[in-house]
């Protein structure tokens, strides 16, 4: 059976070998038919691992881009090169996926989703951990009412020490920020995705940059320069939305603290509470009696999953595939990235200002 559509890749660094372009080999439906990189070594080396027969390699993306046969782009690239890229190839009639975050700064990100519409090309960005078997249970929860009104969610992104020193993380110009912009931002996706709410109110938030200071510091990636660590080592915010509700966010890659997580949720409802540290657990009150329950989910089916042999990176591509195929809604709309994307940057803000952001 021919393959129905044409897949490039532009960046194929970590995150495309780690979870793009192995959660696009495992689909029947595509092929990965060409590799940009600047480095041409790498993008010869993607395309003899995962490409087609005739993949070919560019060190231009813009080369790529012209190539009429490809249908769908994925971005992995650097964050501030998210959005020219990503608005070129939708330009050029190309679907695209970007890795998070969406851009660097909301102004891009907004030219990405106005790009988007005026293209009539599917645009979405790679929220990974949507698609993780506990967060799928916890949505599905959710939308059922399970724990009531949602009035409160804590979005956690905490790593003791986790300071990425490899790449352009600790490059402010390239990137935007540090652990905010890098794990933070999956957090506050699956909060707002949980809750269902995408109308902040006012955004109060705090960036440190402190353990950054510190020579020859304990780091599993290896010690940092101080000098070229021009990014936040933590930050902090308190986010209240339009209904009321509010939606605390913390996030480090260098903190004193012995609890660490990343990309978990605690939500407090009405009808019930849930959190993801120690696994998935749901707790409230029933018939007089508080209750606290550990969700086993592996005797669970798992709402999108085929089947339960499905990774978080499989998934997000079948079902981004399927969304091309099927000419639907992709599981992340550009429009709640942009808004996850706002108040990243209202965060930053505050923290410089020494004040609230109102929306």
């Amino acid at each position: 059976m021919a393959k129905e559509l044409r897949v490039g890749i532009i960046g194929c660094g970590g995150i495309a070998n780690a979870k793009h372009m192995p959660g696009l080999a495992k689909l029947a439906q595509v092929e990965m038919a060409a590799f940009a990189n600047r480095g041409l070594d790498k993008a010869r080396l993607a395309a003899s691992t995962y490409g087609s027969k005739d993949a070919k390699v560019y060190e231009d993306y813009r080369e790529l881009l012209e190539d009429d046969t490809i249908d769908v782009v994925h971005v992995c690239t650097s964050n501030d090169s998210h959005a020219d890229i990503a608005i070129e190839a939708l330009a050029a009639g190309k679907h695209v996926m970007c890795e998070k975050p969406m851009a660097k700064t909301t102004a891009e990100a907004r030219r990405m989703v106005e790009a988007a519409k005026h293209s009539n090309k599917k645009l979405t960005i790679s929220y990974n951990n949507r698609y993780r078997p506990d967060t799928q249970y916890l949505y599905r929860m959710c939308r059922n009412g399970d724990l009531g009104h949602i009035y409160l969610a804590k979005a956690h992104a905490l790593r003791r020490r986790g300071v990425p020193t490899w790449g352009a993380f600790l490059d402010k110009g390239k990137q935007g920020g540090g652990p905010l912009i890098d794990i933070g931002t999956h957090s506050l996706d699956m909060a707002l995705w949980l809750m269902d709410n995408y109308k902040p109110k006012a955004v109060l938030g705090t960036a440190f940059h402190q353990l950054g200071k510190v020579e020859n510091a304990a780091n599993p990636y290896g010690s940092w320069d101080p000098k070229q660590f021009t990014v936040e080592d933590s930050a902090f915010a308190m986010i209240t939305m339009e209904n009321g509700a509010s939606v605390m966010l913390e996030s480090s890659w260098a903190l004193n603290i012995l609890r660490e997580g990343t990309a978990k949720v605690t939500l407090c409802g009405t009808a019930g509470g849930a959190d993801m540290w120690d696994g998935l657990t749901i707790n409230g009150e029933k018939y007089g009696n508080l209750y606290t329950n550990h969700i086993q989910l592996e005797l669970t089916g798992i709402p999108f999953y085929k089947t339960s042999k499905e990774s978080p990176s499989e998934l997000e591509a079948r079902l981004w595939i399927e969304a091309i195929l099927n000419d639907t809604d992709p599981v992340v709309k550009p429009e709640q990235a942009l808004i996850v994307q706002e108040i990243l940057e209202a965060i930053y803000v505050s923290s410089e200002t020494g004040k609230a952001v109102y929306f």
